[in-house]
């Protein structure tokens, strides 16, 4: 988590909710896999620990992003990834070939963003939003 991001405990306390376990290795798990479903936080949580069930994780991750500790992204037509919340929302590149994610700032939109206001008086929020093509590693690879 970043410096300006207040810590679980100090979260959880503030909303009136006990600090577990668990529930601090599936934000550890998160920060460390950046972005991972559900089932990848599990299995990394069942990597060092016994005992953490996959209803745990879900119900978890809920908690946390009720919070704004992390958020979901659909990537593709499979499960959500989940990641450490970000105040500012995230542009996703998705490779088709070999599944990586790499992030962007949402100011790769700041041309449409500003055509949208002016052309149409639409204020365009980008959250988070994933693009799909190939990585340049790939790219590479392919010549």
């Amino acid at each position: 988590m970043s410096s300006d991001t207040p810590a679980l405990a100090e979260v959880l306390r503030a909303n009136g909710l006990r600090v577990t376990a668990q529930r601090q290795l599936v934000l550890d798990a998160v920060t460390t896999l950046g972005h991972a479903t559900a089932e990848q936080v599990h299995e990394s949580i069942c990597d060092r620990v016994a005992g953490v069930n996959i209803t745990t994780v879900y119900r978890t991750l809920d908690l946390l992003e009720s919070l704004g500790l992390v958020g979901h992204t659909h990537l593709s037509h499979g499960a959500p990834v989940y990641h450490l919340a970000g105040d500012r929302g995230q542009v996703h590149l998705v490779c088709h070939r070999c599944g990586a994610v790499d992030e962007v700032s949402p100011e790769v939109f700041g041309d449409v963003r500003r055509s949208l206001e002016e052309q149409r008086g639409f204020l365009l929020d980008v959250g988070h939003v994933a693009l799909f093509g190939i990585c340049s590693s790939c790219e590479m690879a392919n010549q």
